[in-house]
């Protein structure tokens, strides 16, 4: 089996506090990953170390097969990552935008223009692509963000909160385009607190809990976990999650 993301005996500390406890986790190619927790349990931190913005102090990433520790220049190029509260340049239009984060890539100018254009009529934006970025409303802006992530066509996808300040539309929008860019051979890992998503989308499903992974598995495999045979995601994340606070207590 090909993995697009591999983590062994991953570790972050800041100061006193370990954010990221030896986290193990291995998404294979092709998968829509959900990746959940509760706020500051390391999600984040996480998925920054893999992007290479931030140095794990111990343990191993692979991307795609590259040694995001040793080669976080190379391994860069086939991941891309969208955090919760992305940058976006409000003097720029939304074309010029995703020209110069095309740049960035080394994309083909004119193949640049030809994604953004797709990736602006598929969300809706096209007819807004001579407006200043800082006219936007946040849901507009949340997608322009996933254009610019999907714009070098990265084969990696991490993604914190993507559906924030996105209305129904746009959520369903955003998801198909998820859900498409997986059935291409794309890889996606997702956090989000809006747990129903995570169990409509992702084929497998991690629940972080103090900087470590608590459990990890199919839906089926979570409700045996948690001793819920019929339960929804809420209730087996809510129930390992308290479970995990009494084995801390004690």
């Amino acid at each position: 089996m090909e993995y697009a993301c591999e983590i062994n005996g991953l570790v972050k500390r800041f100061g006193a506090k370990t954010a990221v406890d030896q986290l193990s986790l291995r998404v294979p190619t092709g998968m829509l990953y959900g990746f959940l927790g509760v706020n500051g349990a390391g999600k984040t931190t996480t998925l920054r170390m893999i992007s290479g913005l931030i140095r794990p102090d111990a343990g191993e990433i692979r991307v795609v097969g590259i040694d995001a520790v040793a080669e976080p220049r190379r391994a860069r190029h086939p991941l891309a990552y969208l955090p919760d509260d992305p940058v976006l340049y409000g003097k720029l239009n939304s074309m010029e935008h995703l020209e110069f984060v095309s740049a960035l890539w080394d994309v083909d100018p004119g193949v640049a223009r030809r994604r953004a254009q797709e990736l602006l009529e598929r969300l809706l934006l096209w007819d807004l692509r001579r407006q200043w970025i800082e006219s936007y409303s946040r849901g507009m802006k949340q997608k322009l963000a996933l254009a610019s992530a999907l714009i070098h066509e990265p084969r990696l996808l991490l993604l914190d909160e993507p559906l924030t300040g996105l209305d129904a539309s746009a959520a369903r929008m955003v998801k198909d385009m998820l859900l498409e860019f997986v059935r291409r051979g794309g890889t996606v890992i997702l956090t989000t607190h809006i747990l129903e998503v995570a169990e409509r989308l992702a084929e497998r499903i991690s629940i972080m809990s103090n900087g470590r992974i608590i459990a990890e598995g199919t839906m089926d495999q979570l409700r045996s976990h948690s001793g819920r045979a019929a339960g929804s995601l809420e209730d087996v994340f809510l129930q390992l999650i308290e479970e995990e606070k009494e084995t801390v207590r004690t």
